[in-house]
């Protein structure tokens, strides 16, 4: 498969970066400007791919990317809506030239809708689809899950799986089509099984007052004598129950697992408890049983886990330690290509090896449009 990636920031380049380990040949189109500034090998989100730099505001810069789409399977852009129909890029243009492309289209907000043009982050696209409300403690502002939630979980691998869908609808119709990846939406999607566990009074819009959320004392992390934290997801009656055997638990109080009004008592206990030990002593006691347990592990320490180690789950490519390609495959298994390129890079090589011959190349150059 061919995927053209119009330059761009967060799960745009993190959807590339998938489909270039699971084997697809990406080219990236950065910006002209750009062409010679030094490679950074560090930027995992851009590992995989060639980079062509072009010069959209011209002519036969805008030319030369519609003739790259000619041949192309998938687009991937993630501008603002309309600011490709402005580069003359848009999907009806775009689709004429190649009507099986499939033009995959990721912002925040959608393509659609009164916040479609304003700007904003994955903070903002998860606090309207309800998600960011649902996390942190109840006596705190709701705390941010980094930006997984929005712009990776919500965004790219909505994105992804619109796009790989596409592919496989295509085989049927012979049609490519516009895929519309709102965080929004994707967001949305996510809180499905709370939506559902709301509908049957399950779940509470309380923060830190559900089982998932931190209201349960069997379900969170509790803070070690070493400073150090470890989680807890005891949630089944037979894991609960090993937990209390684990940590000799005999107070008749913790035999009320489901008792909400005495979860935060509860909870309390089990914070002098566990502050008791180390991490690592909690370790030796609890890890690898049923109890649902694991340390809590900063970014350094996840990949000297010794599971992590033994499954690679972290590899070091080139001097730099990142997330091997995931899921895996019994066949045909994802791999990491290369490096983030050098801004325009492969300019003629992509070229040439995409049917351009040598006098349109010259004379793209010539009129600096690459």
């Amino acid at each position: 498969m061919k995927v053209v990636e119009l330059q761009g920031i967060g799960p745009g380049p993190y959807c590339g970066m998938m489909l270039a380990d699971m084997g697809a040949e990406i080219i990236r189109v950065d910006r002209s400007a750009s062409a010679g500034k030094p490679a950074n090998a560090t930027d995992i989100l851009a590992r995989g791919r060639r980079s062509i730099a072009v010069d959209l505001k011209s002519p036969e810069g805008v030319e030369t990317v519609l003739k790259l789409l000619e041949g192309a399977d998938i687009l991937i852009e993630g501008f603002r809506p309309g600011v490709t129909e402005r580069l003359g890029l848009g999907p009806s243009i775009c689709r004429k030239r190649n009507e099986r492309l499939i033009y995959g289209r990721m912002t925040g907000w959608g393509q659609t809708g009164p916040l479609a043009q304003a700007a904003g982050h994955d903070i903002n696209y998860i606090s309207i689809a309800g998600a960011l409300g649902a996390m942190g403690y109840a006596d705190r502002p709701p705390a941010p899950p980094l930006n997984l939630v929005g712009d990776f979980g919500g965004g790219a691998m909505y994105l992804l799986s619109g796009v790989l869908a596409a592919l496989i609808e295509r085989n049927n119709s012979g049609q490519g089509q516009v895929i519309d990846a709102a965080m929004t939406d994707g967001t949305a999607s996510l809180l499905s099984p709370f939506f559902g566990l709301m509908a049957m009074n399950l779940w509470t819009t309380n923060r830190s007052s559900n089982k998932l959320d931190g209201g349960a004392h069997y379900y969170g992390s509790y803070e070690c004598s070493d400073g150090k934290y470890i989680s807890i997801g005891s949630i089944e009656p037979q894991f609960y129950a090993l937990l209390l055997e684990k940590c000799e638990i005999t107070d008749d109080a913790f035999l009320a697992q489901q008792d909400q009004s005495g979860w935060p008592e509860l909870r309390t206990k089990l914070e002098i408890l566990f502050k008791t030990k180390t991490r690592d002593d909690w370790c030796t006691i609890m890890e690898g049983t049923d109890v649902c347990f694991a340390p809590v592990l900063d970014l350094k320490e996840a990949s000297h886990h010794p599971h992590n180690e033994a499954r690679a789950t972290y590899v070091d490519f080139e001097g730099v330690t990142q997330p091997a390609p995931a899921p895996r495959f019994s066949r045909t298994q994802g791999e990491i290509k290369s490096p983030a390129a050098l801004a325009g890079e492969h300019s003629e090589q992509v070229l040439r090896d995409w049917g351009f011959d040598e006098t349109q190349i010259d004379n793209l150059k010539t009129a600096a449009a690459i």
